[in-house]
């Protein structure tokens, strides 16, 4: 297996090396948020994009970098100023969510063990998706988008449904 870290270059990466060795499987094993961002606790469609875009191109597994780390990022022995999923301020002892807490549950709570990848098709600009089918035949529909408030047309075989997406939003779907 290939363990990646999401620091430079792009997802699409995985799927060169994919096509070259269709044997090796492909994990997203590192990548953090950056506690000194302003948008630290908000940045989840920027995470939405990332899950998203490796996902698509071959990765069986996201593992985020640090699960909590303090207000400063501490510890941390690395070259980037990460933080965890949440913050524990270290005097108040306040939980604070990031960014990519919010996006990352949109895939680890609806995308169970052993569910695999299905195409889905229709990219629009700012709006990125990936579909998976769980083991138990529900289809998973997660929606990132990073626009303004709109309306999607999902069509599933031969049903159809429109569904409302807020402005700089992830959204899950679950179909039965």
């Amino acid at each position: 297996a290939i363990a990646w870290h999401g620091y430079v270059g792009d997802a699409w990466r995985m799927t060169q090396v994919h096509d070259a060795y269709p044997e090796v499987d492909n994990y997203w094993t590192e990548g953090g948020p950056d506690v000194t961002n302003a948008d630290y606790t908000t940045d989840w469609v920027k995470w939405g994009k990332t899950f998203t875009g490796n996902m698509r191109n071959w990765c069986r597994g996201i593992t985020a970098w640090n699960l909590a780390l303090d207000q400063e990022g501490k510890p941390n022995i690395g070259p980037f100023p990460c933080g965890g999923l949440v913050t524990i301020h270290s005097e108040t002892k306040e939980i604070t969510p990031s960014g990519q807490y919010f996006a990352i549950g949109h895939f680890s709570k609806h995308v169970k063990r052993d569910a695999y990848r299905v195409g889905s098709e229709g990219e629009i600009a700012d709006l990125v998706h990936v579909a998976f089918e769980n083991p138990n035949g529900d289809k998973i529909l997660v929606v990132t988008n990073g626009g303004a408030a709109r309306t999607i047309s999902i069509r599933i075989g031969d049903r159809i449904c429109d569904t409302k997406l807020d402005g700089d939003s992830v959204t899950t779907l679950r179909f039965q």
